[in-house]
């Protein structure tokens, strides 16, 4: 790593989900770092495990063993109460399918991880959303609701959310897997720009010219890591 210290790191991660007796072997010893400012593809066949990597990452899963440390914290050490505030602080995650709130707008939809953790002022919090929707182009679409905005505008709306708080980590589960390859491009276009000021992108994707995009693509075949490559810019 060119001596640059890691900002995410799995160390000997194993991961088993378990259903009664019967166990599936997701990851079967993953070691992965990732330093600061990198936009890193993961990819790989469905059931390979990159989802799972995702899921540790954010800490929305825990290893069966090994150790997940992101931004200097051990969350395989951490409850779900304090992996809730970290998660709030550190990480923005855009979904597949939107995951947006059906019932508030797209400017509250924004706000909603600045509400949640209460940061600001009410009046403050709404600025900094419309804040985020212009910079993803969605500046005059504050106050439509998702069924009202087209797929991509939804994903913007997404990528605003997952920007709210300012995260220096910035997570995606197959972002551009309900779009179409013009509006996937442009998806990219805007999480390049959000790397280029500094936020480390980490995105799963099963599409290789998408994965082209990232400067480092790390595939993952049977729960195993087989290939690391990095591109020049």
């Amino acid at each position: 790593m060119n001596g640059t210290a890691a900002v995410i790191e799995l160390a000997g991660v194993e991961k088993t989900y378990r259903s009664g007796r019967v166990g599936f072997r997701a990851l079967g010893g993953v070691d992965l770092a990732i330093t600061a400012g990198e936009m890193v593809a993961i990819t790989g066949p469905s059931g390979s495990g990159k989802t799972t990597i995702i899921n540790l990452i954010a800490g929305i899963d825990r290893p069966t063993a090994g150790t997940v440390t992101v931004g200097g914290c051990r969350l395989d050490r951490m409850t779900e109460n304090q992996l809730a505030v970290w998660r709030g602080r550190t990480i923005g995650i855009v979904f597949q399918f939107f995951q947006l709130m059906p019932t508030l707008t797209a400017a509250e939809n924004a706000a909603l991880p600045l509400d949640l953790a209460r940061l600001g002022p009410a009046r403050e919090r709404k600025s900094v959303a419309r804040r985020h929707l212009a910079s993803v182009g969605l500046g005059d679409r504050g106050d439509r609701l998702p069924l009202e905005l087209s797929g991509g505008e939804q994903q913007r709306v997404a990528i605003a959310r997952a920007m709210a708080c300012g995260p220096p980590i910035l997570l995606g589960d197959e972002p551009t897997g309900n779009l179409d390859t013009g509006l996937a491009k442009d998806m990219f276009g805007l999480l390049k720009g959000l790397n280029e000021t500094g936020t480390t992108v980490v995105y799963v994707t099963h599409d290789q010219t998408l994965a082209g995009l990232a400067s480092r693509v790390v595939s993952v075949r049977d729960g195993l890591i087989v290939d690391d490559t990095r591109r020049r810019p």
